[in-house]
């Protein structure tokens, strides 16, 4: 399953994301490091069903359809909390930056209203200013790369010398712990001086710095969006930068937890929200959802936490829905499960390489794909698209 890291300093509501992203519940509390080992659950992205367009009815296996819209999983890990210096060791540094390891995307969480400071302390809201936290995980986390590779690089390059090896392999071998790929680093190295005999700690760095942002992508989420001062920072930071959305976690999961209480319909993502029984609504929360109407809703749409997950998957990692079946006539698997298993795959795909995605034994014994909506076989070449239904045929 496709894993996604949310990221950021103490205290900025990473939690509170993550909780309202995947339906559970982890500690939350106003001090540095409430999150210790990292938490993983699932959450979700969405995209419409074929079923509707099909007129079917889904047996869903490993996702959900809901109104006609397909919850797809992925997993989110909720890792501790980051601190200035935490490549060198400080606060839990040593331990988050392992855990963003396996993850193949950040999602950073930062206060957008200023309230924290840098260590993730309680400050007077608009006094901290968020740029700041976007810059400093940046650099720790390049930092941490660059650790990785600077090791022992003296002693490497004489080993490239020695035994005529590829840069690139040798480089992606050292930081293979990180869980980039050798496509990464040739992509990475075209940006740098190609006399790798010369690189000095800039170029290194500069390396490792193209590197993160080819191999674990970021997106950014202005959580508190609805504070009065994150209006500004969040207009300064969307200058910047070009990956973020505007959110409000807190709201996110109220609503969520209204909808579980039967007192609106509401689902991930909606744009609003329904008040199906208001008069069991106390005084506190009915002011509780108009401000969150008023504030975040009519403000910039949604919560932002279902599409910080959507631009995530689909925008930063170029990603599409494939539904695979076995019998391309009535869209079932081999137990009669109608569009049971959407699977995540990149853009410009074949069908060879969703063969191996579903098991390596199919992708041995691919022979050829049929296109089950318009019952045809494709070409070995041809590009998957989103949401196509496939069959693969083997020998």
């Amino acid at each position: 399953m496709l894993q996604i890291a949310v990221t950021g300093k103490p205290n900025v509501g990473k939690s509170s994301f993550f909780n309202s992203a995947t339906k559970s519940t982890v500690e939350m509390a106003d001090y540095p490091f409430t999150t210790i080992d990292a938490n993983k659950a699932v959450a979700s992205v969405v995209k419409p069903c074929p079923c509707v367009e099909l007129d079917l009815t889904c047996n869903p296996r490993n996702s959900e359809c809901i109104e006609g819209k397909r919850y797809v999983h992925v997993e989110l890990i909720d890792v501790a909390g980051l601190v200035p210096g935490a490549h060198e060791g400080r606060g839990l540094g040593n331990k988050f930056l392992n855990d963003l390891r396996q993850a193949k995307v950040f999602i950073h969480v930062i206060d957008a209203s200023g309230s924290t400071d840098e260590e993730g302390r309680p400050v007077e809201p608009g006094t901290h200013d968020p740029l700041n936290d976007i810059e400093f995980l940046e650099h720790e986390i390049v930092m941490w790369m660059y650790g990785i590779l600077n090791k022992n690089w003296d002693r490497l390059i004489r080993k490239i010398e020695a035994e005529k090896l590829d840069v690139a392999k040798v480089i992606y071998e050292q930081m293979s712990g990180t869980g980039i790929n050798l496509e990464d680093v040739i992509e990475a190295k075209r940006t740098v001086n190609s006399d790798y005999q010369k690189w000095e700690k800039e170029d290194l760095i500069e390396l490792v710095k193209n590197l993160r942002r080819i191999a674990k992508p970021m997106l950014i989420i202005a959580n508190k969006a609805d504070f009065p001062s994150s209006e500004e920072n969040i207009k300064r930071i969307k200058e910047k930068y070009s990956d973020v959305i505007p959110a409000s976690a807190d709201s996110e999961l109220a609503l969520i937890n209204a909808a579980k209480a039967g007192l609106i319909e509401y689902n991930s993502g909606d744009t609003d929200f329904k008040i199906i029984n208001e008069e069991k609504l106390n005084k506190n929360q009915l002011n509780a959802l108009n401000y969150i109407k008023a504030n975040v809703l009519n403000k910039y749409g949604t919560t932002g936490v279902q599409k910080a997950l959507n631009n995530t998957v689909f925008n930063l990692l170029k990603m599409i829905v494939v539904y695979p079946v076995e019998d391309e006539h009535k869209f079932t698997d081999n137990n009669g499960n109608i569009l049971p298993d959407p699977i995540l795959i990149r853009i410009s795909s074949v069908p060879r390489d969703l063969a191996y995605i579903i098991h390596t034994d199919i992708g041995d014994k691919f022979l050829h794909a049929v296109n089950a909506r318009k019952n045809m076989r494709v070409a070995s070449d041809y590009e998957l698209c989103d949401g196509d239904i496939i069959s693969i045929i083997t020998s």
